[in-house]
């Protein structure tokens, strides 16, 4: 029990515990805050600069938050030492993540042109293939499934007759990474796991909330259906509903609890939907924006967060608190 190796091993996992427990995530940001100013200062420049448009901007945008996500989970690998649970269902996130994030790329590069391969280009993708391998070795399969992951991606992209939609697909990919970093906020630097402070928190149901509002908003039409008595019922009953599930979210930190969260936003906004008359579509372009800020912020990603800056400030004005108003 008092073995020197126990006691060192106790003192070094008690102070990364502590450290942990810490918004690491929020000082970070606020240390890149003159980048993000920078940024929005001179976004006409930046866009000129890289070749971006209001024309190309949904597609170029999106396909990069996909990649940048894509290495992200590659390089964020290889922590499995972290985890209190042997039987974790991580490794099989981090291979989705991998799929979807390669899949999306693939897709919207389909089209273009395999150039020949020589072999330079084969040594360089044989050198990403042992990257990605190494990212997963804590058991002899793990490199097997998260290079067969990226593989199935990267084929499936390219044989697809289509690019997979923007707004979907991006939501999709932020809310599976979400999870992860729930389900074990250690291999993530995150927070430790069941001491997370509010801000955490706050900061998961932020990105979640946003992106529930871009895709209500996005796909679903105002239809001007429900009665109005009915309706004031119905809302203040969702009301409720989510509110509740955000009160025991900060008790719980559970995944599901936090997955029932947002599906009871979506719901919440859906009805609001189909009861208005008319909504200001660009109020969807505008909480894709905060979802791809915060993103940008809870996985320590600035480029993620100065995209979703260019894509607020490339998107019209609107009131976006009183549009709001009407679907909470």
């Amino acid at each position: 029990m008092l073995n020197d190796i126990i006691i060192v091993e106790s003192a070094i996992s008690a102070f990364n515990n502590a450290a942990l427990w810490m918004p690491a995530f929020l000082w970070w940001s606020i240390l890149a805050l003159p980048l993000f100013v920078v940024v929005y200062w001179c976004a006409d420049t930046i866009m000129t600069r890289i070749g971006w448009n209001k024309q190309n901007l949904v597609n170029s945008a999106s396909m990069w938050v996909a990649g940048l996500t894509c290495v992200w989970a590659i390089l964020f690998g290889g922590n499995y030492g972290v985890l209190r649970d042997s039987l974790s269902v991580l490794p099989m996130m981090m291979a989705t993540i991998l799929f979807l994030t390669s899949l999306f790329v693939s897709s919207h590069l389909h089209e273009h042109i395999i150039p020949h391969m020589n072999w330079w280009r084969w040594l360089l993708i044989i050198g990403l293939l042992i990257v990605v391998g190494v990212s997963d070795t804590h058991a002899w399969w793990g490199p097997l499934l998260q290079i067969g992951a990226l593989i199935l991606g990267v084929l499936l992209g390219r044989v697809a007759h289509g690019e997979m939609r923007p707004f979907g697909g991006s939501v999709l990919i932020m809310m599976m990474v979400a999870v992860a970093i729930l389900m074990q906020p250690e291999f993530f630097r995150f927070g430790q796991l069941g001491n997370l402070t509010v801000v955490h928190l706050l900061a998961m149901l932020i990105l979640g909330g946003a992106c529930m509002m871009t895709i209500a908003v996005q796909n679903i039409n105002p239809r001007g259906k429900i009665c109005h008595s009915v309706y004031i019922k119905l809302k203040w009953l969702m009301r409720v509903v989510c509110a509740l599930c955000v009160a025991l979210f900060i008790l719980t930190e559970a995944v599901p609890v936090f997955i029932g969260t947002m599906i009871a936003v979506f719901l919440s906004i859906a009805m609001s939907m189909w009861h208005t008359d008319v909504v200001n579509p660009v109020l969807g372009d505008k909480y894709f924006a905060i979802a791809l800020m915060m993103f940008g912020a809870i996985t320590v990603m600035p480029v993620i967060t100065s995209i979703g800056i260019l894509y607020w400030t490339n998107t019209s004005d609107i009131k976006i608190w009183a549009e709001s108003k009407r679907l909470l």
